[in-house]
């Protein structure tokens, strides 16, 4: 007889879906404990056997992860970042470093060519946010902020596949940078991002290029093998023994 695909009740696929919208709205954040399977079946109404189903098969899919004893936290904001975390989680931060460099250096280009005045002023937000959340000596603030920054010159893009692209890698890059930067924040090493926005202003693809290219390595310290862009050579901290932080 051969095998078939038992059917999984509409109600549990319901359920999964509310789930994943509470997570890919960012009302669930990464790193998040959701609340409690007693909690879920008051707020959703349904059987304990209901939302235990969705929860593990939103786990299976990688956006959530199971601690015991712990709580459920959550992972990754898609299935493909999900599968990303899972794969990447352990790779060489220089091979991290790469993919970024490549990616983001691309996305920097296009943003000059592209950009809008909405994506300009968005850009000017998100930098002096970045970096008032680093003057805070919040560590988890600030990635949040250097990683908005990010996603928003990939945004700029206006490419649709770039930016969900780098949108997937996004739970990886802020798991990176948080090694990177640490729990204190020294005021001296933070990473100028300045000089990227302005060239993205200013429709120069070439700079704007450049300065991305080189944050992701800025933040290797003696693993660094790129040689050193603008966004390396003026930073504070460089010539001083400070490895600048926050790429």
């Amino acid at each position: 007889m051969p095998l078939t695909s038992p059917r999984r009740s509409a109600l549990v696929d319901q359920v999964i879906t509310q789930l994943r919208n509470q997570i890919t709205s960012g009302e669930w954040p990464v790193g998040a404990r959701i609340p409690t399977e007693p909690e879920l079946v008051e707020m959703l109404g349904v059987a304990r056997n209901t939302v235990r189903e969705a929860v593990r098969a939103l786990a299976h899919n990688g956006l959530l992860d199971i601690r015991q004893g712990s709580g459920t936290y959550v992972l990754a904001t898609s299935e493909l970042a999900g599968v990303m975390h899972r794969r990447f989680a352990g790779a060489d931060p220089r091979h991290i470093a790469e993919v970024r460099s490549t990616l983001e250096s691309a996305a920097a280009r296009l943003a000059a060519e592209r950009r809008t005045e909405r994506d300009l002023a968005q850009l000017e937000v998100l930098l002096a946010r970045r970096e008032e959340a680093w003057a805070s000596g919040e560590a988890e603030l600030f990635v949040a902020a250097d990683v908005a920054l990010h996603m928003a010159v990939v945004a700029a893009s206006h490419n649709e596949v770039l930016i969900e692209l780098y949108a997937d890698l996004g739970d990886l890059v802020a798991e990176w940078l948080r090694a990177d930067v640490g729990a204190d924040l020294d005021p001296a090493a933070l990473l100028d991002h300045a000089r990227l926005v302005e060239a993205v202003r200013r429709g120069d693809g070439d700079t704007a290029a450049s300065e991305a290219a080189g944050y992701p390595f800025a933040c290797l310290g003696g693993q660094q093998e790129a040689p050193p862009t603008g966004a390396q050579a003026g930073d504070a901290g460089a010539g001083d023994g400070i490895t600048p932080a926050g790429g």
